[in-house]
């Protein structure tokens, strides 16, 4: 299971990007868990059940051969049985596995989103699709039980056969004198010893497929490859100066038909701030996603200090990268955690430094464990402003070469964002920062301004120049401040 988790992470954003979270979950847990489950008792009883068949067959003949043969002919009858059952066994068991992923998957969905299926009502809509996977789940696992449970009794039939015919035999052996009565009801008890671990095998199938089944689901991962990958070549990255360059990238998505990068260029370098700004779906947060290496361009290079980022590793490129998301992301943990998630190895020392610097030592000292609060899953015991500031400081104590914001301010009222624009503003110093951000109001101090329509970039200049310009910047600046200023009113 470590194995296979471990794997997953290796995968690339595309990889997560077409699957199901909950589906996944399930591969992790439920299907390593029926492999377990096999492992642990199923091979146990295998080997028992193995080592009976060669004993008492072997003690059959050592009996009386003859016999012996007359009893094996039902062998084929239980190996033509075992065929026809195995494989519609095999068919319910991976639908059931199939369905118990659709049920996390679901399950995963509807209650990460329980404050909008309460805000619309939908509660009824969402246990009744719960249900739809819950009973398609139910009525697999009733195939497979059902064929289980023909195949049980038909095994016995096919025991009671061969005991018929040993029988029938043996009062022939008898009737010439070949055979004595006591040495045929031996024979019948080691006989029945015989059957035992083949009724033992029988019932082995349902688990065995189960776990087949799962192990299907697993291999397909297993299989799954990297869409990033490291050349076996590829050099460490020291400290980074923050030289980062954009040359001809053109981008487009697996499942779009449109780019949505084509042909971009801009550079920033260390101490400069690079504004990106646009309509939504123009590009921006693709760009901060290639900066990471999260995707490769389809043409044109990403260079970080004149190195094309395909030729360095990919730990050394993200220890060189800081990055605030647009979603503010934090781990179930305490504070001092989620702070030195940027610096593993840092000291109560750094942490508190880096969270003084982000605006945020006063607001942890008031929390009632102070730095060992709890934050809660996805942070739901902090603050949008309080969890933002969290996050500067994490990327503060992470004191890299680059970095990226991306929307630093989604969901903030104008309070909140003064309070995390001020620590923003000492973490950008001396750094190369790309900024990606629908509010115009806070990227007027860049360096440089860069405005993405459709995947292309097609403004650049400073704030003044563009709004001299008169052109989309202009426009989108004038429908901002509009828009701000009826708000003040």
């Amino acid at each position: 299971r470590t194995q296979f988790f471990a794997h997953l992470h290796d995968l690339s954003l595309a990889f997560f990007d077409r699957q199901r979270l909950g589906d996944v979950m399930s591969r992790v847990t439920d299907d390593v868990e029926e492999i377990e489950d096999l492992m642990l008792s199923g091979l146990a009883s295998a080997l028992s059940y193995a080592f009976q068949l060669i004993f008492f067959t072997a003690a059959l003949f050592y009996l009386n051969w003859q016999l012996a043969i007359v009893s094996l002919f039902v062998v084929p009858l239980f190996w033509l049985a075992a065929r026809h059952f195995s494989r519609k066994i095999k068919v319910a068991a991976r639908e059931e596995r199939r369905r118990s992923g659709s049920i996390g998957a679901v399950a995963e969905e509807s209650l990460s989103n329980a404050a909008l299926v309460q805000a619309y009502n939908r509660k009824d809509e969402e246990v009744a699709r719960f249900h739809r996977e819950n009973e398609g789940s139910f009525n697999a696992q009733m195939a497979a039980t059902r064929l289980g449970s023909l195949f049980s009794p038909l095994v016995n039939m096919i025991e009671l056969a061969g005991v018929v015919v040993v029988v029938a035999f043996g009062a022939y052996q008898l009737s010439r004198g070949n055979l004595t009565v006591g040495g045929l009801l031996v024979f019948m008890v080691f006989l029945g010893q015989l059957y035992s671990p083949i009724r033992g095998i029988s019932g082995l199938l349902n688990s065995f497929y189960s776990a087949s089944a799962g192990a299907e689901r697993i291999i397909e991962f297993l299989d799954e490859k990297p869409s990033v990958t490291e050349r076996k070549d590829a050099r460490e990255l020291g400290r980074a100066e923050g030289r980062v360059e954009f040359d001809g990238v053109s981008f487009c998505y697996q499942d779009k038909e449109a780019p949505a990068l084509e042909d971009v260029s801009f550079s920033v370098g260390p101490g400069e701030t690079l504004a990106l700004v646009g309509p939504s779906g123009a590009g921006k947060s693709t760009a901060a996603k290639l900066m990471l290496r999260f995707y490769d361009p389809d043409s044109g290079v990403i260079r970080l200090d004149g190195h094309d980022l395909r030729d360095v590793t990919l730990r050394s490129l993200r220890e060189n990268v800081a990055v605030l998301l647009q979603e503010t992301l934090v781990f179930d943990g305490t504070v001092r955690e989620n702070i030195a998630y940027g610096k593993p190895d840092a000291t109560d020392e750094e942490i508190e430094a880096a969270a003084s610097a982000a605006d945020a030592h006063d607001f942890i000292q008031a929390l009632p464990e102070g730095y060992d609060t709890a934050v809660g899953q996805k942070g739901r015991l902090l603050s949008g402003g309080q969890l933002q500031r969290v996050a500067i400081a994490r990327a503060m104590i992470r004191d890299a070469g680059v970095l990226v914001l991306d929307e630093p301010t989604t969901g903030l009222d104008a309070g909140s964002t003064e309070k995390v624009m001020r620590p923003l503003q000492r973490l950008m110093k001396g750094r190369a920062t790309v900024v990606i951000s629908h509010n115009l109001m806070t990227v007027r101090e860049a360096t440089e301004i860069a405005v993405l329509e459709d995947g292309r970039v097609t403004e650049r200049g400073t704030h003044a120049d563009l709004l001299e310009w008169d052109g989309a910047y202009a426009r989108l600046y004038r429908l901002h401040h509009a828009k701000s200023q009826a708000v003040g009113l």
